[in-house]
């Protein structure tokens, strides 16, 4: 029997190397690996559904599901994983000295929509009193001008969210004064060029460490999207993924362990590795799977219906297809 052709748009990661170098494929699937930006994977796959398998930003897709079509269905496999901490920044002239200061003021953020402003602004609100809807948002280009939401958004009147003008960017309007503050996922270029730009969290990896045992938190950015027609007609190719991605990031967890010859450009990786493990206390620490990740997409949930994203707070469950939620037993 012929096997099954599948596009995968996914960026280049170290636990998705075996798949893209074709030493791990998934059972009865001949696949076709493009390494893309995640920008360019969003876009087309939001835009044009043009892959049957994507990498996909977990907001847009929980967004996703409440369109009368669901164009897609999700397995519990996590490409990006990032604490946001170190992710916003603010204009040196804005007055914000900690987080409580970016009550009303004017924040950028290159999609309302978008997965690490969303956690963001969950985390400000949770963490520091910082309300929702008590900044003004502005969306648009980071570094190019004319970028829109790749999801049309219908928000509660309680959120104040507005596109800045089409010849501008949100990296130079940090820059300038024009907004106060940016929720991003990139380091805007004139973070470091210009005195002006600063982070919020200067020890940005502390404050995460302190997040993370006090929430045991590790931010979930991407899923793993199959196209809802190419999973009608192959319901088996979830589990073949499933185990796949599963097999892929088993092998770069030995790479990170292989001490004989360091396999990364990093000095002190092997520290790095056995630190990462004391923090987070498992071997483990970036897991696929419902429910060793149930707490951490509860909360993002949550933070997607508060935000007025979300027509109503979904169950972890209803993100996954159920076949992806169970695996045989010997």
């Amino acid at each position: 029997m012929a096997k099954l052709h599948l596009t995968l748009a996914c960026w280049n990661y170290d636990r998705t190397r075996a798949l893209a170098d074709g030493s791990v494929t998934p059972d009865g699937v001949n696949l076709n690996y493009l390494t893309l930006p995640v920008e360019e994977t969003f876009f087309r796959m939001l835009r044009h559904r043009e892959f049957e398998v994507a990498e996909l930003s977990l907001s847009s897709y929980t967004v996703s599901l409440f369109r009368d079509d669901a164009p897609f269905i999700a397995i519990p496999v996590f490409p990006s994983r990032s604490f946001r901490h170190s992710c916003i920044y603010i204009h040196s002239g804005s007055g914000i000295r900690e987080p409580k200061d970016l009550a009303g003021k004017r924040v950028g953020n290159p999609e309302y929509q978008m997965t690490a402003p969303a956690w963001i602004r969950g985390i400000m609100s949770d963490e520091y009193g910082v309300p929702v809807s008590s900044p003004t948002y502005f969306s648009g280009g980071e570094e190019q001008p004319g970028r829109p939401e790749k999801i049309p958004l219908s928000l509660p009147p309680e959120f104040h969210a507005q596109a800045i003008p089409e010849d501008k960017t949100l990296s130079h309007m940090l820059e300038t004064g024009e907004i106060d503050a940016l929720y991003t996922a990139r380091a805007p270029s004139s973070f470091g060029r210009s005195k002006n730009v600063l982070r919020l969290f200067p020890d940005y990896a502390t404050v995460e460490r302190q997040y993370f045992a006090k929430t045991r938190i590790f931010p979930i950015m991407h899923v793993i999207a199959i196209r809802r027609d190419v999973y009608r007609e192959n319901p088996w190719v979830i589990q073949s993924l499933m185990k796949a991605f599963a097999e892929s990031q088993r092998r770069t967890y030995g790479d990170l362990h292989e001490t004989g010859a360091l396999k990364c450009m990093l000095p002190w990786l092997t520290a790095h590795v056995e630190e990462t493990e004391r923090v987070m206390g498992t071997r483990d620490f970036w897991p696929y799977g419902l429910d060793p990740n149930r707490h951490v997409l509860n909360t993002f949930l949550r933070y997607s219906f508060e935000q007025g994203l979300s027509k109503r707070q979904l169950k972890p469950e209803e993100l996954f297809a159920p076949e992806s939620l169970e695996a045989f037993k010997i």
